[in-house]
């Protein structure tokens, strides 16, 4: 059996899991480790700006990829990044979260060293992630295989972030090449329980639906999910999360699940079902719009990851792919017929210079997108403004509607871009979010990503404005930057554009077809300072009507 280095084994197995691009900075805890990465032909170190930014983008890039990488130094790197790590466990996007510690001798006798506390305490951070991620582990001279083999196999699992610490004398031992990594497999048995207990809820239902959310992708059951909408020809709907899952062309689609706010023909369908078929559903606030659900996915088919919850019963160990597999070929097809709903914004009127408002921004940024796209919509007013988009087939919708850490889309977007360079990538953010990540434009410049960022500059935190009771408590001011200028401070190709009109922002998008092909395209665009999508309205609205706490849990 050949031998290999563990931090070279670590990476090579990484590698075949279609990671070829690690995010994070140096420090000299973790140099052996990016030595294995530029010494391995397959893979490439893209360094970032800062720790919170790398974890930001490691995330964007396995939203695409299907998997991402960060490495850190101890300590001080790896804190700086757990905010990111933090938002990856929530929202179940798998990044393998990497640090590189002091050598084993300094651990084992306690040695003050730097990034340690004045009693230092090497296992610290460890703890800290443990909170945040599926499963962690320290990498000694007796554990370091089958501790890499255990959390690979939990990765590939769970679709949740892990965490390994390598001392940086572990980083060069040798190990045996011999990979044993077993790959999920469901529990027949449960499986066979489960497939068997959801067609005969389905037969007996008389208004069954599919309502999917983004686990779906995240599991990778994307395609199963589509074919079993088609083979059981059930109307299907999405939520916000995994808005952009089902084509708007299907003939069985319902649209974007928004409450009771807009699309209420959808509303109706799966609140009236008498079995509704989650697949891959987050029930979260801001994803059902204030729980405006009317049932518990539970008491009907709950499909998960790698359980399944049928009328309250739950199969462990029922992977989403494969009940979804069986059900595939066992479901008897209905022939149902759904009202035709026109759903997306009209198509906009011809510009006529006047002031920029979301009402014009959004309908035409619909007309903007091409099928394809990767669009990365930030936390705040953008996610609301997408949401009753139509949006053009095979476009990836990205958002971090439940963790809602502003500032993610920046560096993200630019992961997303590194991941697939075949497409064009789309970010839309708030001026406020961009200027907590802004700094990472440079890395996207530096690459040579031709993306488009539009930011949205509406003079501060405009949808903390609405949801405090004086809109204009200084503390939703930020600092006033010229944005369409920041490119020129970092160095590479850039075209960049103000719009204030509805004319301005018309014209720049027709130019920015073009510019795109060569360049990074950087667009400011200005609305008034409390100018909100419709259906932020519609929501602020009857949130003030209800407890004024949850009105303040919203952000």
């Amino acid at each position: 059996m050949s031998k290999i280095t563990v931090s070279d084994y670590l990476i090579q197995e990484l590698s075949k899991l279609g990671i070829k691009d690690f995010f994070g900075l140096p420090g000299d805890y973790n140099f052996n480790i990016l030595g294995s990465i530029e010494n391995n032909p397959d893979t490439n170190w893209i360094g970032c700006t800062n720790e919170l930014n790398a974890g930001y983008a490691a995330d964007g890039y396995a939203r695409i990829n299907g998997y991402g990488a960060l490495i850190t130094t101890y300590g001080v790197g790896e804190l700086s990044a757990i905010n990111a790590v933090a938002g990856s466990f929530a929202e179940n996007i798998p990044v393998f979260k990497i640090v590189g510690v002091p050598a084993t001798k300094y651990i084992e006798q306690n040695t003050l060293l730097h990034h340690n506390f004045s009693n230092p305490d090497y296992f610290a951070f460890q703890r800290a992630y443990a909170n945040v991620v599926e499963a962690t582990a320290f990498l000694d001279c007796k554990n370091a295989k089958k501790e890499i083999d255990r959390l690979l196999q939990i990765f590939v699992r769970e679709k949740k972030p892990v965490y390994i610490a390598i001392p940086v004398d572990i980083c060069k031992m040798e190990i045996e090449n011999n990979p044993e990594i077993e790959q999920p497999v469901s529990n027949q048995k449960n499986l066979t329980k489960a497939a068997e207990h959801a067609l005969n809820l389905i037969k007996t239902s008389d208004f069954p639906v599919i309502l999917a959310d983004v686990l779906a992708k995240r599991f990778n059951a994307t395609d199963e999910m589509k074919k079993f909408a088609d083979t059981s020809g059930l109307p299907l709907c999405t939520m916000l999360m995994g808005k952009s899952l089902i084509d708007e062309d299907n003939e069985m689609y319902l649209g974007t699940y928004l409450g009771s706010y807009d699309n209420l023909y959808a509303y109706k369908y799966v609140n009236n079902s008498d079995c509704v078929i989650s697949i891959g559903t987050i029930i979260s606030d801001l994803n059902t719009f204030s729980f405006d659900i009317k049932f518990d996915p539970s008491q009907y088919i709950n499909i998960q990851g790698t359980y399944t919850i049928i009328e309250n019963k739950k199969y462990e160990n029922v992977l989403m792919k494969d009940i979804l597999a069986v059900l595939c070929e066992k479901i008897e097809k209905r022939d149902i017929v759904i009202e035709t709903e026109k759903r997306g914004f009209e198509k906009t009127e011809q510009p006529d210079n006047k002031k920029l408002t979301a009402d014009y921004i959004y309908p035409r940024l619909q007309e903007f997108f091409k099928p394809g796209d990767i669009i990365f919509s930030e936390t705040g007013l953008t996610k609301f403004g997408i949401a009753p988009m139509s949006l053009p087939k095979d476009c990836i919708l990205n958002n971090q509607v439940l963790w809602g850490s502003i500032g993610w889309a920046t560096p993200a977007a630019f992961g997303a871009a590194v991941a697939d360079k075949t497409r064009r990538v789309v970010l839309l953010t708030g001026e406020g979010a961009h200027q907590l990540t802004a700094q990472e434009v440079s890395t996207i410049m530096r690459h040579n990503l031709k993306m488009i960022i539009i930011v949205l500059n509406n003079s501060g935190y405009t949808i903390e404005r609405i949801l405090s009771d004086n809109p204009m408590d200084k503390y939703n001011d930020i600092a006033k930057w010229n944005y369409s200028k920041l490119p020129s401070v970092f160095n590479g190709e850039y075209w960049s554009a103000q719009a204030y009109t509805d004319s301005d922002l018309d014209e720049i998008l027709k130019q920015t077809e073009t510019e795109q092909k060569n360049r990074l395209c950087y667009i400011e665009v200005f609305t008034e300072i409390m100018d909100v999508p419709y259906l932020t309205k519609r929501v602020v609205k009857k949130l003030r009507n209800q407890d004024k706490t949850f009105v303040c849990q919203i952000k």
